[in-house]
């Protein structure tokens, strides 16, 4: 059933208790309707981490799935080692050989999946940067997004949005396949434009479509994360350093605030400095040295393509 965007703002403003009632409920609806044949998708991180402790406080014996990319901060890896009943699968493909064959991930998912194809030569992705629709007249203001990033189409690297389908998707749909148990995922509409349609789409138990899944998070947002965490003594990965609040009464991450992958380039053109990459460079030396070096010298051949971004690092 569709949802309005008003209805997620109205839960997106709602107490936490109230949430974490709304949330259960959901976790409970979905282990119903799979008969109890889910899991857990644990990323290692700290809105995976909650819900995690959500979904095993009504169902402990729920096994969770880590998909152990290569990419992770090692101290995630490490966190996730301390759960029982996680399995652990990998991809087919290494980071450096997705990017040889079908680009960088930058900017965002969208803007990588048009200037891929814009590169390729395809119509409606050339039209697209240039913000137009297919009959040649002009988009409306937002979708001149797309025309602020037109240049990367001449760019001498390939770009493309391939890297999570490949490194994280497939193995954990791999995993589903072979078990049948549909997942509990963590994520929340406030993260994108991409996830709030979802979630205006399904709303948080997507029951139908090509890949059902349960995301009982859905109308949490950052603070939620951080007071629950707090509230419940939870433990998170050292990367994170410790959650503390600010003159305003708004709770942080003393270290990184986002773990996903390290050398993911998405969004990082909108992070203040010090950035993730600058971060790294003090706290991860051996990754950072990796990831900047050429690919013709065993690295990622990051420095080139941030260099192109101007993106500090």
């Amino acid at each position: 059933m569709a949802h309005e965007l008003w209805e997620l703002q109205q839960k997106q403003s709602l107490p936490l208790p109230a949430k974490k009632t709304m949330s259960l409920n959901r976790i409970r609806d979905w282990y119903e309707h799979c008969d109890g044949n889910v899991c857990v998708s644990f990323s290692g991180g700290k809105d995976s981490t909650v819900l995690l402790h959500l979904v095993r406080s009504l169902y402990p014996e729920i096994p969770a799935v880590f998909s152990d990319t290569g990419l992770e901060y090692p101290e995630i890896r490490e966190f996730v080692k301390q759960f029982d009943n996680v399995t652990i699968v990998r991809p087919e493909m290494t980071f450096k050989k997705v990017i040889q064959k079908y680009g960088y991930p930058v900017i965002s998912k969208e803007v990588s999946l048009t200037i891929h194809y814009a590169k390729k030569g395809s119509k409606w992705a050339l039209l697209k940067i240039q913000g137009l629709n297919k009959d040649g007249s002009c988009c409306r203001w937002k979708e001149t997004h797309y025309t602020k990033w037109a240049f990367l189409k001449d760019a001498s690297f390939n770009v493309s949005d391939y890297c999570c389908t490949i490194m994280k998707k497939r193995p954990i749909l791999k995993y589903q396949k072979e078990t049948g148990r549909l997942p509990y995922v963590g994520t929340m509409a406030e993260e994108s434009a991409q996830r709030t349609q979802a979630w205006m789409k399904t709303g948080c138990n997507a029951y139908e479509g090509t890949h059902p899944k349960s995301a009982p998070l859905s109308f949490w947002t950052e603070q939620d994360i951080l007071q629950y965490i707090v509230e419940n003594d939870l433990p998170i990965a050292s990367c994170y350093g410790e959650i503390k609040e600010d003159e305003n009464g708004k709770l942080f991450t003393t270290g990184v605030h986002r773990t996903g992958c390290m050398f993911c380039i998405f969004g990082a053109h909108l992070e203040k400095s010090p950035n993730r990459f600058e971060r790294m460079k003090e706290t991860h030396p051996k990754q950072y040295d990796f990831c900047m070096r050429p690919l013709d010298e065993n690295g990622l051949g990051l420095d080139a393509v941030l260099n192109y971004l101007n993106i500090r690092h």
